[in-house]
């Protein structure tokens, strides 16, 4: 419970989850009601959203485009 989670996938980094652009597009989904947003890759086929991350401010979301080599994040609301 308390312990520490495995990484289902061997094959990639640390803190980092397998992301194929062909597959998902990166998506900052963003509330209007009281500013919350969520990074995360929203599956183009299905488009089912995954969250990554709870952004809170400008730094956290430039860290999350630099660990996985993005130029720009889209936003949704």
């Amino acid at each position: 419970m308390f312990g520490r989670r495995k990484n289902k996938n061997p094959d990639s980094k640390p803190g980092k989850t397998a992301y194929d652009p062909s597959i998902y597009k990166p998506v900052l989904h963003c509330s209007i009601c009281n500013g919350e947003q969520v990074a995360g890759f929203k599956n183009r086929q299905t488009g089912k959203f995954e969250e990554i991350r709870y952004i809170r401010n400008e730094a956290e979301l430039a860290e999350f485009l630099k660990q996985y080599g993005l130029d720009s994040i889209e936003k949704e609301y």
